[in-house]
């Protein structure tokens, strides 16, 4: 059980996703077109591109080690077409120098990694050939996270297709899931969406499948229902039971565009949502799922630094 905060200290670390808008010329997610690859009929045009974006992720990984960032989310484009069927090629012998490269970078800093699959990967659709690409993509999320030395895996994923009705779907989701090797089941973790799957359904997930839920508050305030989110915090916790939970944070873009992510972080909102984490014994990892990346998150935290009187342990980490 998660026991309540009796005045025990609760340590934040924050993380930003995929791209370093301070490096604004380096990007992990150069590609090369299906199309571009059957006129070239050559692989030489994509391994010039893994290469690019491998050093691209060196790149970001020193830059998150000199500022003490110590949760970043690699981009899934990192290798481009890479679950395409029709696209045979080795992504991973040719290049473990840069493998083992990021590999040194992340165990030397100590940052925490995961990624997450696109809109493509859908395991609980009603389309066999969808299901068996998606077993493809989280093949091969799991295997650039093996190839840089990543124990602790974890790959998120939303519950995916609503196609004949909730109950129908949250039934596929647990079929094919049970489905997929051991090894991938085992670092799977399932967040809340904007629009269909709330945390009740999350929930319901959890107990039956033994995974971790990732809470996106962004996404609890377009899609909930008429409980608050108090009531659902330590069931959530639970999930994760010896490990660190992580959670995601943004803001809407505006009031029309709301379930649109802002480029920065509203900081009256973010502080009271710690609040409420705060009454927990719970030490929490934070993405902040904001346009402005890395720039969000420093912004951020200045604003925290005038607001509030956290304990700040370094850049990007505090305790409350």
């Amino acid at each position: 059980m998660v026991e309540i905060n009796n005045g025990d200290i609760m340590q934040v670390r924050l993380g930003y996703v995929a791209i370093s808008k301070t490096l604004n010329s380096v990007t992990t997610s150069s590609t090369i077109t299906y199309t571009n690859y059957l006129k070239l009929k050559d692989n030489e045009k994509i391994s010039k591109v893994i290469i690019s974006n491998l050093e691209s992720l060196i790149e970001i990984l020193k830059y998150n080690e000199k500022n003490h960032i110590h949760f970043y989310r690699i981009s899934s484009n990192l290798i481009p077409l890479a679950t395409k069927k029709e696209v045979s090629f080795d992504y991973l012998t040719p290049y473990q120098s840069y493998y083992q490269r990021i590999k040194k970078i992340i165990k030397q800093s100590n940052i925490r990694v995961d990624m997450h699959p696109n809109q493509y990967c859908v395991l609980n659709s009603v389309k066999q050939e969808v299901v068996s690409m998606s077993q493809d993509i989280l093949e091969y999320h799991y295997k650039i996270l093996d190839a840089i030395g990543i124990k602790d895996k974890l790959i998120i994923l939303h519950i995916g297709s609503n196609t004949f009705g909730k109950k129908n779907s949250l039934t596929r989701f647990i079929h094919n899931f049970s489905r997929l090797p051991k090894y991938l089941q085992e670092i799977i973790a399932i967040e809340n969406d904007d629009k269909i799957f709330n945390i009740e359904d999350c929930l319901y997930l959890s107990n039956i499948l033994d995974i971790p839920i990732v809470l996106d508050y962004h996404h609890f305030k377009c899609n909930h229902s008429n409980k608050k989110i108090e009531e659902y915090i330590e069931p959530i916790l639970k999930t994760w039971k010896n490990k660190r939970p992580k959670m995601h944070f943004s803001s809407p873009k505006n009031q029309k565009e709301y379930r649109a992510h802002h480029e920065y972080i509203n900081a009256n909102d973010f502080i009271d949502f710690l609040q409420i984490l705060s009454s927990y014994q719970q030490d929490i990892d934070i993405m902040l799922e904001a346009k402005g990346k890395d720039e969000a998150l420093f912004r951020l935290i200045r604003e925290l630094k005038y607001k509030k009187n956290y304990k700040f342990i370094d850049e990007t980490s505090f305790e409350i």
